[in-house]
């Protein structure tokens, strides 16, 4: 298994989250985590980022722990966990003074993962895979929905991560184009990477997700 969350456990003011849930996600799974608004689906997305903190278990991936029984790791080995998943955010987040191809390269070479040059070279391979090699010195404003979406693809991708997490990939996007993305995020499985996908559209989650699970499951 790729991801491997055990015994997790998250409350907030006494209220209680997310209790002893356990997940695993596997090689060219796309899991879709579906549930009504309020029921725990973006603590948890945030707390397997990083985001939040837990209060006990234990999340890894590939055997990098980022919290083990409850205890988190060191600041190298977080980061080393950190590389191993990569977040596309419901608004895209993409940085609007820097143009795409600045978008996908800012992260790795701050924090100097490859040279300039071998990391332009990787952004626009990864800009051809989305289908948007041509929007490379396009800036963020310009760009429609769906292009936006594929831009914030490919910058998560840009370390190669072994675990793929979206959220609400398909709220701002018309129906055909969130068809498209839906193949997108099915061949980025088929290449090995392990998908969860938070989402409210069960009709996506049926259409492109090998498993469905459920945040009313979390207590």
């Amino acid at each position: 298994m790729i991801l491997t969350v055990e015994n997790l456990a998250k409350s907030f003011s006494n209220q209680t989250v997310i209790q002893d849930y356990d997940l695993t996600i596997g090689q060219n799974e796309i899991v879709a985590l579906v549930g009504r608004s309020g029921t725990g689906k973006t603590t948890f997305l945030r707390l397997i980022n990083n985001l939040e903190v837990a209060d006990q278990g234990t999340i890894k991936i590939n055997g990098d722990a980022l919290v083990e029984n409850g205890s988190y790791a060191s600041n190298n080995k977080q980061r080393n966990y950190q590389n191993r998943i990569g977040m596309v955010f419901q608004n895209y987040e993409l940085f609007p003074n820097l143009n795409v191809l600045e978008n996908l390269i800012e992260a790795p070479l701050a924090q100097k993962i490859d040279t300039k040059e071998n990391l332009k070279n990787k952004a626009i391979e990864l800009l051809g895979l989305m289908g948007i090699e041509d929007k490379a010195e396009a800036m963020p404003s310009t760009l429609s929905g769906g292009q936006a979406q594929r831009v914030a693809i490919a910058r998560a991708m840009m370390l190669s991560p072994d675990i793929l997490c979206f959220d609400e990939p398909t709220s701002a996007l018309d129906q055909e184009t969130a068809t498209g993305i839906g193949q997108l995020i099915q061949d980025i499985a088929n290449r090995g990477t392990g998908i969860l996908i938070v989402t409210h559209d069960n009709e996506f989650a049926e259409k492109y997700a090998t498993r469905k699970i459920y945040s009313e499951d979390f207590i």
